[in-house]
């Protein structure tokens, strides 16, 4: 990531790379009157397309000031935890199993991913096509089982895989799960727990975390009582804005 301004954004090089549009994302939560103004400043001479802002939910004058600046809401960011060193649910479940990832599961695995994370920021904001949305998610458990992530555990009934999640260990030493999914046909069925308690179960095995993290949508509220059954408590809340600043500023002046 290389800086736009100082200290204010960041150029994101692989979103930028990935969607074929110039974007960035702002390094702080929080706006003010004066970085709004070289925000916008910066943003318009870069140039950026689109510009990520991560809000801290109770400020209300950075929402204020991010809307006044056209930048719209896409998502709001809900993050769990639990801590370690509690036992977790059980991790079976009749005609169903999880086992670690193998490379003959990534077809699998990239076709469920297509298809299982459309409440993701991404598909709200009209600006991404669907599918290269898609793409994203394809590509992106495709990083986690080819090395970008510690542990990805399959689920399966009957030689058939029906799920996954990725695990890894965070910079501060905590536990992150990643992506979690389950194929259409087989939701319902307790899988996601499934997979959840043995990746958590992993945790607690086999690495020294403390506590366990995960992060979901708030329109997802399947996500959002999976992890609560599985002893996640809600710990933060955020906004997730976009804003299209060059767009906004060449319909200003049509």
């Amino acid at each position: 990531m290389t800086s736009v301004g100082v200290d204010l954004c960041q150029h994101l090089e692989w979103d930028s790379s990935f969607f074929g549009k110039r974007i960035a994302r702002v390094a702080a939560d929080r706006l003010s009157p004066e970085t709004a103004v070289r925000l916008r400043r910066e943003c318009l001479a870069g140039p950026i397309d689109c510009v990520y802002l991560l809000a801290d939910v109770a400020d209300r004058e950075t929402i204020r000031i991010a809307e006044g600046l056209g930048f719209v809401l896409v998502d709001i960011r809900v993050t769990l935890e639990r801590a370690a060193g509690r036992q977790p649910e059980s991790t079976t479940l009749p005609h169903h199993s999880v086992r670690p990832f193998r490379s003959d599961d990534l077809p699998a695995l990239r076709a469920i991913a297509r298809a299982a994370h459309r409440d993701s920021r991404f598909y709200q904001d009209g600006h991404f096509q669907r599918e290269r949305c898609d793409d994203l998610f394809e590509q992106w458990i495709v990083n986690c089982c080819t090395g970008t992530t510690e542990k990805v555990f399959v689920a399966e009934q009957g030689g058939q895989i029906c799920g996954y999640t990725s695990s890894d260990i965070r910079p501060d030493g905590t536990g992150q799960l990643g992506l979690v999914a389950v194929e259409e046909s087989h939701q319902g069925a307790g899988i996601g727990r499934l997979l959840v308690n043995t990746a958590v179960q992993w945790f607690e095995r086999e690495t020294n975390v403390a506590r366990i993290f995960v992060v979901t949508q708030g329109r997802n509220l399947r996500a959002q009582r999976l992890y609560q059954r599985c002893g996640f408590l809600t710990s933060a809340l955020q906004l997730w804005f976009h804003g299209w600043l060059l767009e906004a500023a060449a319909s200003s002046h049509s």
